[in-house]
């Protein structure tokens, strides 16, 4: 029977997947929006939200069971001050994960892990589209310099 099996093991032994998880929460308190691979955005999911909603408690234990899993008291600090007062209203989905696609070194399955509810301070959406597109962009300008040195290769040739 597969009783209680939820837990996504991602490879590693208890302590350095709780390591793992804790970064990446803290990164994702800290900038609003994190790159990773699918998997560990799905094992992401169920402790961010978990502590949105010791958050939106707001009190002395819950503050102190956060500081106790993420370990830096800033990051506990503007969760409880920005994250989580942007989800009020919300009863639960604080997350939203949206796959990108395979990653260029190892095929990796990536993906953005995000609050639905993002505070105004977090950068905006079109920042990370843009940061993507940069690397396509560079692989014409190669062929047109490559062209251009063959062109006046051609030139001086004639001449």
């Amino acid at each position: 029977m597969r009783h209680r099996s939820k837990t996504v093991k991602l490879k590693r032994n208890a302590a350095q997947r709780r390591a793992l998880l804790s970064g990446l929460a803290c990164n994702l308190i800290e900038h609003g929006r994190i790159k990773t691979t699918f998997g560990k955005a799905k094992a992401l999911r169920p402790v961010a939200e978990k502590l949105i909603t010791l958050a939106k408690r707001d009190d002395l234990h819950s503050r102190r069971q956060a500081i106790a899993f993420l370990r830096q008291e800033d990051i506990v600090k503007k969760l409880f001050a920005e994250t989580a007062p942007a989800s009020k209203d919300r009863k639960g989905g604080y997350c939203r994960i949206t796959k990108l696609g395979a990653r260029m070194s190892d095929s990796a399955p990536m993906a953005i892990i995000e609050w639905v509810d993002r505070p105004a301070t977090a950068e905006p959406v079109e920042e990370v589209a843009a940061a993507e597109e940069v690397a396509p962009a560079a692989k014409p300008a190669k062929k047109a310099a490559k062209k251009k040195a063959a062109e006046t290769t051609v030139e001086v040739a004639a001449e």
